[in-house]
């Protein structure tokens, strides 16, 4: 039976994450498309459990990773998850997983 990515510790996450990407690399080069979709998604879910939750801030605005210029505010956080809003209005609240958040602090920091 497989472990749930709650019930990994860090070194078993890190190894799901590196199989992860392989079969998504895979499934890229060999133009499954829906396949890469599914695992991009269970990489972000893995690395969300490696990030500590408290970092991440109600109130705050975040640069959402993969997707430019866009931003989300968070309302709140359950467990690896924030609910919030994106920025460019007009769309329903959502929860995403927080692998998905980068501080814009780091993003302006790069520019």
């Amino acid at each position: 039976m497989e472990k749930r990515y709650s019930e990994m510790n860090e070194f078993e996450l890190k190894q799901e994450i590196a199989q992860l990407m392989e079969k998504a690399r895979k499934a890229e080069q060999l133009g499954i498309v829906n396949e890469f979709a599914v695992l991009e998604r269970k990489i972000l879910m893995a690395k969300a459990y490696l990030l500590n939750p408290a970092d991440f801030k109600q109130g705050e605005v975040y640069q959402i990773d993969g997707d430019p210029g866009s931003y989300f505010k968070i309302d709140y956080i359950d467990g690896v998850f924030a609910w919030g809003y994106r920025l460019s209005g007009g769309q329903p609240q959502e929860a995403l997983p927080i692998s998905m958040l980068q501080p814009l602090t780091t993003r302006l920091g790069h520019n």
